[in-house]
């Protein structure tokens, strides 16, 4: 038995919980020990006076001060040098050891002198019961496994004895077996020292014993062994000193051949595990990641020396410690969660197909069949704001990147977000991008009802109720009206505001959510900036919640929400703000297109508190002609007064966040109405109100099924599904002009066309998409308008707002503007010429805005003859698209951008690009993620349950 014990006791005062009061009671479970140490020395880390005056009386031999830096290796170095006994016993502040511990571990090490050292079991500070860790040992490519932690103690591993490792709190030690080894490596950052120790225990031929019964409580709030995960901060530090302990151990254990690869592999490794750990849901790990591996790579001096420990204390070979590792197969077992403590009740069915979200789809496509039967055969969408998109995958992602824009001489300058989402979908149809504009809107129906209906969910578990949520999205008025009109952004917004509530409402729970919300928050902004406003007050609301009713968790996660939509928005943000044009941020995006709207008048407003954007009520105004329309607003009136009575219910949370998400929509809508910020050729384009509508309908639909959703008498469980009923009557009629609209031939909507430019042109642009032709269009107020276009047609995804909002000339607009005047009048100079030489190959002279006006046909009569006499104009003929003249002189390449402009192109998009990966790899559900959420309810907030 050994003669002597000496105990190493270090304090730091780090914790949360103040050292002195932990030091007390480690001490005092050492004066209480059955078997009493024989000398004790007090390492004090920092200058703590509490520490110091209880260290003073605690009796020890001596007290040794260090810088507060000091770490618990380092620490246990200094007292070393004091170690007179046969053993040591390495203690924190936070390790109290139970009365017979010390007696236990003591008769284990006598088992022989081929014992090393033994190890407690650790227990919580508060709770004795519950396991804190039991034996360390490692995976073959040397990841740390502890073989039982955070687990209830029922005696279940108080068999296991010979281990790899421990955690080194409580670990008593031979002291000939501690000095030979060097002690604690202090390169390992607080983390696996234990485990290392083991390590080279076993190679130099010794064991390494757990002792069951000798119980050590601890806190994690010491100097040494890692600190509790309770907070963000300790997390991290936890994952570095993990990490750096991991990548170190790796190098000292290699092969000596090895070890100059696995140093060139860290930083190829640390991207990967980047990856994975945002795959994980754990980006809070990403920045220790990289702090690990450029320690590691700078620690090569360190990892020698350790090299050099191993291999002056060596008398065993590696296979010695083969059967200690854990394998594959014990550490899927180990890690596998039990599926059976999940609570099917608190989570609730989803119940697509028996709750008739099924047939709600499959009626939308029979309704869309229906309602749009033409566009079937359709290869491009055409009418209202619609324009066919470019014709290559390719070009369709370059008119989303920085650089040269599809119109002007030589614009340059950041792409409208919206490219990147008509890029989205356009990559859907890569054999013909116009056609996927075409299926959105055939699908448009059916993929609002299922949006509506997973919207739902978050609201009620009630099938009915479901159901109603998405019929009612899919037959909004607002959003019909945009179907029929022919807006792009609109229909897009509409589609996908149901997908960011159904995210973004459990964003704070998980990244999983957090990372699809942030990829549909930049969506929905690229489609209608004017929501931006409304979008980030609501952000900025939950941001607050969480804060007091979560004290702080999950913020990070709806922070992230805004990340990738501010920086794909930053180029032009940072464009239009440069040159004092921020009202253009909120500019619709696409083809600038004044269709008709409601005014900016007490009626247009009271429309739009109906939610109806048209003056022609949906349609209604033409559908039955001479009978009074006033009644036609009131359809809308079951939803909006449900909504209402939503924060007067059991579900009142939930109605009242629901109606203010409608406060913050009609407020955009009544903001955005009768507004112009935007320009087509001379006409102001005023901001489309229906988007704000869309948001302000989400939280109507949701107020109002918040509303039914309340707990009702048995007797009047029926008024639910007739309410519901009612109100899906109510906006069904209200929708019937709208369905019908295609067949009355009443729908804006066209065949095309699959080109903006006439059939020449189209054709030189297939073969050439750098093709120039320059438009001039006569206003029927006077004057002319002039636009020079690139490639076959005009596109959808060319149109940029820096170009349609900007309210001064720029170099480019004075030299359109002076080509134009000269072709236009009899000028002598060489203007032809000019224009071969900046790339433009063709004239095209539009028509004018029917009906077309005295003042345009003269100018347009004085034009075409001045054309026809201009030497090196030939004319082609008049076309569908207005009368067209080639240019016939050789016709210079169009100037591409200079290599500054290019390089800085390639930075932007890198950034964007790297944003969004990272919210695509978080929004990837996982395993774990999806047990994490079947654990928390379907519904956000107290709901209800006695029926469906």
């Amino acid at each position: 038995m050994p003669a002597r014990v000496h105990a190493i006791l270090v304090v730091r005062p780090d914790g949360r919980t103040p050292a002195a009061h932990h030091l007390r009671r480690t001490l005092a479970a050492l004066g209480e020990q059955t078997r009493r140490v024989d000398a004790l020395t007090i390492v004090a880390c920092g200058d703590d006076p509490g520490v110091a005056a209880v260290a003073a009386a605690s009796g020890a031999e001596s007290v040794i001060t260090a810088p507060a830096s000091t770490t618990f290796a380092a620490a246990t170095a200094m007292a070393t040098l004091r170690v007179t006994g046969d053993a040591v016993w390495l203690l924190a502040q936070d390790t109290a050891p139970e009365p017979e511990a010390l007696a236990r571990l003591v008769g284990a090490l006598e088992l022989g002198p081929s014992v090393a050292f033994v190890a407690p079991k650790l227990v919580r500070w508060d709770d004795r019961t519950s396991i804190v860790s039991l034996g360390v040992s490692m995976t073959g490519f040397g990841r740390t496994i502890e073989l039982a932690d955070d687990e209830l103690d029922q005696g279940q591993h108080d068999a296991r004895e010979d281990v790899l490792g421990s955690d080194i709190r409580g670990v008593l030690a031979r002291t000939d077996a501690w000095r030979s080894l060097g002690g604690l490596d202090r390169s390992l950052s607080g983390a696996d020292e234990g485990l290392d120790l083991g390590v080279r225990a076993r190679l130099s031929g010794a064991r390494v014993l757990l002792v069951p019964t000798a119980l050590v409580a601890v806190a994690g709030d010491g100097v040494a062994g890692l600190p509790a995960p309770l907070t963000a901060p300790r997390r991290r530090r936890r994952a570095f000193a993990s990490r750096t302990a991991q990548l170190h151990r790796r190098l000292v254990y290699a092969s000596p051949v090895a070890v100059f690869f696995l140093w060139l592999a860290i930083l190829p490794i640390a991207v990967w595990r980047t990856i994975l750990q945002l795959v994980r849901k754990q980006p809070g790990f990403v920045i220790p990641e990289w702090q690990a591996a450029l320690a590691a790579l700078v620690r090569l001096p360190s990892v020698a020396r350790a090299r050099t420990r191993i291999r002056t204390s060596r008398a065993a070979s590696w296979a010695q410690i083969t059967p200690l590792r854990v394998s594959q197969r014990d550490l899927r077992e180990q890690l596998d969660d039990d599926a059976d403590s999940i609570d099917p009740a608190r989570r609730g069915d989803l119940r697509f197909f028996t709750g008739g979200g099924a047939w709600l789809v499959l009626g939308a496509i029979v309704v869309s069949i229906a309602a749009f039967p033409a566009l079937a055969a359709w290869t491009v969408l055409g009418g209202g704001g619609l324009q066919p998109l470019v014709a290559g995958v390719a070009q369709l992602w370059a008119e989303a990147a920085y650089g040269l824009r599809a119109s002007g001489f030589d614009t340059i300058g950041p792409a409208d977000p919206f490219a990147a989402v008509l890029a989205v979908v356009g990559t859907l149809w890569p054999f013909d991008p116009s056609r996927a504009l075409v299926i959105v809107w055939l699908a448009a129906l059916p993929l609002a009802a299922l949006g509506g209906w997973f919207a739902a969910t978050r609201v009620t578990d009630r099938s009915v109720l479901r159901f109603a949520g998405g019929a009612l999205w899919a037959l909004a008025p607002t959003f019909l009206a945009a179907l029929t009109q022919g807006r792009p952004s609109a229909v897009l917004a509409h589609l996908l505001l149901p997908w960011l509530f159904y995210a973004g409402s459990v964003a704070q729970r998980s990244w999983v959510a957090s990372g699809a919300a942030s990829l549909l928050f930049a969506a929905v902004i690229a489609c209608a900036p004017s929501l931006a406003p409304a979008l980030v007050v609501a952000l900025v609301g939950a941001i607050v919640l969480t804060v007091v009713l979560r004290r702080g968790r999950g913020v990070a996660r709806l922070i992230w929400i805004a990340v990738p939509g501010a920086l794909l928005a930053a180029p032009l943000v940072w464009r239009q703000l440069r040159t004092g044009n921020a009202w253009g941020l909120l500019a619709d995006p696409g083809l600038g297109w004044a269709g008709p709207q409601v005014a900016a008048d007490a009626a247009g407003r009271a429309l739009l508190a109906a939610g109806i954007p048209t003056p022609d009520l949906v349609g209604w105004a033409g559908f039955l002609p001479g009978v009074p329309t006033w009644w036609v607003p009131l359809l809308a009136a079951p939803v909006a007064l449900l909504a209402v009575i939503a924060p007067l219910t059991q579900r009142w949370a939930a109605g009242i966040t629901l109606l203010v998400i409608t406060a913050l929509g009609l407020a955009t809508a009544f903001g955005a109405v009768g507004i112009s910020v935007a320009f087509a050729q001379s006409f102001p384009v005023a901001l489309w109100p229906g988007t704000g509508l869309s948001l302000a309908w989400l939280g109507a639909v949701g107020g109002a099924l918040a509303a039914l959703d309340a707990g009702l008498a048995p007797r009047l469980a029926a008024v639910r599904t007739v309410a519901a009923t009612v109100a899906m009557v109510g906006v069904l009629v209200l929708a019937v002009p709208a369905l019908t609209s295609m067949a009355r031939g009443t729908s804006l909507l066209t065949n095309g066309p699959a080109s903006t430019l006439p059939a020449y042109v189209a054709a030189a642009g297939r073969e050439d998409p750098e093709v120039g032709t320059i438009i001039l269009t006569p206003q029927n107020e006077g004057g002319v308008s002039a636009q020079v276009v690139w490639g076959g047609s005009q596109t959808l995804n060319g149109q940029a707002t820096i170009l349609s909002t900007r309210t001064a000339g720029i170099p480019s607009d004075d030299e359109v503007a002076d080509l134009t005047a000269n072709l236009v009048t009899s000028s002598a100079e060489d203007v032809v010429g000019d224009l071969a030489a900046d790339g433009v190959s063709f004239v095209l002279l539009a028509p004018a805005a029917a009906p077309e006006s005295d003042l345009s046909r003269a100018f347009r009569l004085s034009a075409e003859t001045a054309l026809n006499q201009r030497d090196g104009l030939d004319a082609v003929g008049d076309t569908a698209k207005g009368a067209l003249w080639r240019v016939t002189q050789d016709v210079q390449p169009r100037a591409s951008a200079s290599a500054s402009v290019h390089d800085l192109s390639r930075t932007i998009g890198l950034v964007q690009l790297g944003a969004v990966l990272v919210a695509l790899l978080l929004a990837i559900p996982t395993a774990a993620s999806r047990r994490e959420a079947r654990r928390a309810p379907r519904v956000v907030g107290p709901h209800w349950r006695e029926g469906r």
